[in-house]
Order: structure tokens, then sequence, then C-alpha cells
């Protein structure tokens, strides 16, 4: 988990919501990764108008796969991830990804993309800054 460490913090931002290439909703958000249970864990609680999520990340050191269970009012899921320098691509489906990252400039950023006609289109992106 010390590979995640780079995502650890107070972050706050704003959530971008995409249609067609354009923005059609913006809002302020809060995230708040940390690490649980003797660092084996990293919780993301996320905060905005549009969304409240409750994430745990974990490493199975026998598949040699993370995962990314997020928690919402509706329910739960749990997909597999991988780390790809420095970036934690999470893949709920062949034609979805969440991708986790830091930016040169140090802003944490978080965005999903689907697979529409051969090409990654993204749908939402989040861009925090440390608090």
């Amino acid at each position: 988990m010390q590979k995640l460490s780079h995502f650890v913090g107070d972050w706050l931002g704003v959530s971008k919501a995409f249609e067609n290439g354009k923005v059609i909703r913006e809002v302020p958000a809060y995230e708040k990764i940390s690490y649980k249970v003797d660092k084996h864990i990293i919780t993301i609680d996320l905060y905005s108008e549009s969304l409240k999520l409750h994430t745990v990340i974990y490493f199975d050191e026998k598949s040699n796969t993370y995962y990314y269970n997020p928690f919402y009012k509706t329910g739960a899921s749990r997909y597999p991830a991988k780390l790809v320098d420095g970036k934690l691509i999470v893949t709920p489906s062949k034609t979805k990804r969440f991708i986790f990252e830091i930016l040169e400039d140090g802003k944490f950023r978080e965005y999903g993309e689907n697979l529409i006609d051969d090409k990654w289109v993204k749908y939402f992106e989040d861009v925090f800054e440390i608090q």
C-alpha cells in the first residue's frame, strides 16, 4: 500500500461531469484519503453535491491485484485495479475505467472514461489541491 502513499491527504477541488465533450455540471468537492488498519488499506471519502462515496482500497498478495471497493447509498461494488507509472487504474468493466494520479503541479486528479467506438471518452474529472 506504500506505493499509493502519494494519494494520501485532505484534498479540496472541483468535480466536473462531461457529456459529448462539454462540461454539464461543475461542483465543489472534498476528498479525504487515509491509511487505515496499520496501513494495510486506504480509504477514500468523497463529498460533493452530486456524490457521496466511501471507498476501501487494498492489495491482495495472492492475486497480485489492488481492489477498489466503493460504497454508495444504494450498495457496494468491487473492482480490480493496477498501479501503472504511479497511476491507479480501476477497471469496473472492459468499457469503463477510473484513473487516479498526481499531476506535475502536485494536484490530485481522478477521472472516469467510457470506451466508445474504440476511443476512451472522459465522462467525469475531479481535480484537487492538498489542504
